[in-house]
């Protein structure tokens, strides 16, 4: 039987996952090129069922190493031209862009039709595709690179039956994680075990938030912050350094940047939320290597906890479970109590619990700005014993209490909030 450290060790591996562009786009990307594997060549036709879900984050965020394009049509056609299956998550990652005229011509031909998917499933992707006499279907349910069905001229290949549920039956179970139980790992847990893993999230991470800070994407909302910084307008403290270079990652990967970064909970931009705040936290406090991974390590692992009471794919804002494990992280590494730390949690989760997820686009960068300017806040007024009480709006009993207060929040109250939000994207063009 494994042990609880084992348990955690397999979750961060199956959490922490690289990838290059958004991770919904590349999940179809990803479907696609598998497509063209099973048929043997380009599909001639593809009609593409996917879940609101996962439209709404597809629909305005640019693809990886297509030289601007965007959406759903632009994300099946790399994938089914240029992609590299075997690379999962990183599918387009080395694409021949001396090919993107072809991809352009495929998407002149409107080859490729989208349809929304009628079920459950919030993160849902069924490709079927053509060529010739040819058909194949791919499906992936629940998370980005869970392949559950492949088929191959009516010939089931691969099959599983899944639905919401049996996301554990095929990722180790979460439920014994609480935040009591992270922080004593976090103390303790020995370091080789961890820090190969949070190697490569410094790396990756800190990269694409340097060209973030150094070019202009999108908004530019963590180069803005820098600038009045720079210039006087914000005051040059840690709270904005912390923001500005977290939201500066998002800035890039939310429009085309063709880094990578390392995933959390099935999502770049909470990946760069969990780490780079507290990788900057600990530059700037001269903190040591070994604190800034075992940082690292809690904001992870919080986030993740956060993040399963909500599920993959909601209405309410990804990045705010990240910035809520930020908050954590940073009252850990400043030697707050237990208490303390969880009171911050709860103040962070208290305060940017009602920011929603219309997507993936520019915006989710200043949103990420916001929850870690948020995160710095709830850390500074738990130092002083500050908190929110029980029963002040969704704050719970403690910590563990609150933070399944927002999984109900994110899983049932915002189901309608999702269908308005993704019925206005539709309408918006």
């Amino acid at each position: 039987m494994e042990n609880t450290t084992e348990k955690i060790i397999k979750i961060l591996k199956e959490e922490l996952v690289p990838a290059e562009g958004c991770t919904e786009p590349i999940a179809i990307a990803y479907a696609a090129s598998k497509l063209s594997d099973v048929l043997g060549h380009v599909p001639e036709k593809v009609d593409a069922y996917l879940s609101g879900n996962i439209i709404k984050n597809v629909k305005s965020v640019k693809i990886p190493n297509s030289n601007g394009m965007v959406g759903i049509e632009a994300a099946v056609a790399m994938g089914a031209i240029l992609g590299d299956s075997s690379k999962e998550l990183m599918v387009i990652a080395h694409a021949d862009t001396d090919r993107l005229a072809e991809v352009q011509k495929y998407l002149d031909q409107k080859r490729i039709k989208v349809l929304v998917n009628e079920g459950d499933v919030k993160l849902y992707i069924r490709l079927e595709g053509t060529y010739g006499n040819e058909t194949a279907t791919v499906e992936i349910q629940n998370y980005h690179t869970n392949i559950t069905k492949i088929i191959k001229n009516g010939k089931e290949i691969k099959g599983m039956s899944c639905d919401e549920v049996c996301t554990h039956d095929v990722m180790t179970d979460r439920t014994f994680l609480s935040v009591d139980l992270i922080y004593n790992t976090a103390k303790t847990i020995d370091l080789d075990l961890i820090q190969p893993l949070f190697e490569k999230v410094i790396e990756y991470n800190t990269a694409i938030a340097n060209e973030g800070l150094k070019n202009t994407y999108g908004i530019a909302i963590g180069k803005t912050i820098k600038e009045g910084m720079d210039e006087g307008v914000y005051g040059n403290d840690l709270r904005n350094k912390m923001a500005s270079f977290a939201s500066a990652g998002s800035d890039a990967r939310m429009n085309g940047c063709s880094l990578p970064v390392v995933t959390t909970s099935g999502s770049g931009n909470q990946g760069m939320t969990c780490s780079l705040p507290v990788i900057k936290f600990c530059e700037e406090k001269k903190l040591s290597h070994e604190e800034l991974i075992r940082g690292l390590f809690f904001s992870h692992l919080t986030t993740i906890h956060i993040k399963t009471n909500i599920g993959r794919l909601s209405a309410y804002c990804g990045a705010i479970c990240a910035s809520a494990g930020v908050a954590g992280a940073i009252s850990f590494l400043s030697g707050l109590s237990p208490a303390q730390i969880n009171h911050a949690i709860e103040t962070t989760l208290g305060t940017m619990s009602g920011v929603i997820c219309d997507g993936a686009k520019s915006s989710c960068a200043t949103k990420i700005a916001s929850g870690i300017s948020a995160a710095f806040d709830s850390y500074y007024a738990a130092s002083k014993n500050r908190k929110f009480e029980f029963g002040e709006g969704i704050v719970g009993r403690d910590v563990e209490s609150t933070i399944k207060n927002v999984g109900v929040l994110g899983q049932e109250g915002m189901k309608t909030t999702d269908e308005v939000i993704l019925d206005i994207m539709v309408k918006n063009v």
